[in-house]
């Protein structure tokens, strides 16, 4: 099947790395061009230079927390390819925690990047984008079942979602869509870090293993390809849609 991203411009934030490079690299495969930012400049330029250099990627330093970025990663977009036809949120994991154990300072500073700044970010997409324009969240299956030990993540997870769908029925009209993408235990260097915080990785591995249909965790580009497709114009007639990436573990209806 043709996505239909050939030299289409896409934003994706925490690309440096994990879920977020994942899905660059996907879309740049079937032919989109994009803007990949992160927090530091040796990350973002590896990133931009796997990914196809800079006919096919630009890598940009920014974070998420700063409520000037989104204006420069859409801006940044514009003056280097031309255009912006959509952007993915992805803004990582905020640190671990129990409901008794976290303290204000970490909600405060991950309000400020994983909700705020994936809102900021959103609401300057949906300013700008025309019709075909597209805006997806990266987010999690905590979205509809709490993780233990994971109460920041299930604390934001959720609100963002309410916010994309509400968005999504906001700017529908204007032909733009919003979706998001439900992520569980994909192998990526921040779930391996998770494991290894539960004691013994490998056993705490197969007991997550145990609980996924498909029995096995995803790998990063099963993610990417499914959020290539969800972004492209071949899915123009999905938005308002949470899609779990996650084997089957998510069984409520």
């Amino acid at each position: 099947m043709d996505l239909g991203l050939k030299d289409r411009v896409y934003v994706i934030t925490g690309a440096g790395r994990g879920l977020g490079l994942a899905a660059a690299r996907e879309l740049a495969a079937e032919g989109a061009k994009v803007v990949v930012s992160g927090r530091t400049a040796a990350t973002v330029d590896a990133a931009a230079a796997e990914i196809g250099g800079p006919e096919r990627a630009l890598g940009v330093v920014a974070d998420n927390a700063d409520p000037a970025t989104a204006e420069l990663l859409l801006a940044t977009a514009r003056t280097r390819f031309g255009a912006v036809d959509g952007v993915l949120i992805s803004v990582g994991g905020p640190p671990a925690g129990t409901a008794a154990a976290v303290g204000d300072e970490q909600w405060r500073s991950s309000f400020e990047s994983v909700f705020l700044g994936a809102v900021r970010l959103a609401r300057a997409a949906a300013e700008s984008l025309g019709e075909g324009g597209v805006i997806g969240f990266v987010l999690s299956g905590s979205v509809h079942e709490p993780i233990p030990g994971l109460v920041i993540s299930n604390g934001l997870r959720p609100g963002l979602a309410g916010f994309a769908k509400t968005l999504a029925a906001e700017v529908g009209p204007r032909g733009i869509r919003v979706v998001a993408l439900l992520p569980s235990r994909i192998d990526t260097d921040r779930v391996r870090e998770l494991d290894a915080q539960h004691g013994d990785p490998e056993a705490v591995r197969e007991r997550s293993i145990a609980h996924i249909p498909l029995r096995r965790y995803g790998t990063p580009a099963e993610f990417g390809r499914a959020a290539a497709f969800l972004l492209s114009p071949a899915a123009s007639y999905l938005t308002g849609t949470m899609l779990p990436v996650d084997g089957g573990a998510q069984s409520a209806l």
